[in-house]
């Protein structure tokens, strides 16, 4: 019951991973390879503590 209110981390991790995606994606159609790499650089980051904490659970 009380777990009700409770933020989920992964959740919010997985929307800002997917958010990191859109942008690179965005920057290298834009022909902006140097953000194109710093954002997917940071998704790789996301996704590697995602799967940190899924394997916690």
């Amino acid at each position: 019951m009380f777990g009700l209110f409770k933020s989920n981390p992964k959740k919010k991790l997985q929307q800002d991973y997917e958010r990191k995606l859109q942008a690179a994606m965005e920057a290298s159609r834009n022909g902006d390879m140097r953000a194109n790499a710093t954002l997917t650089e940071e998704a790789e980051a996301l996704l590697a503590e995602i799967k940190r904490i899924e394997a916690n659970q």
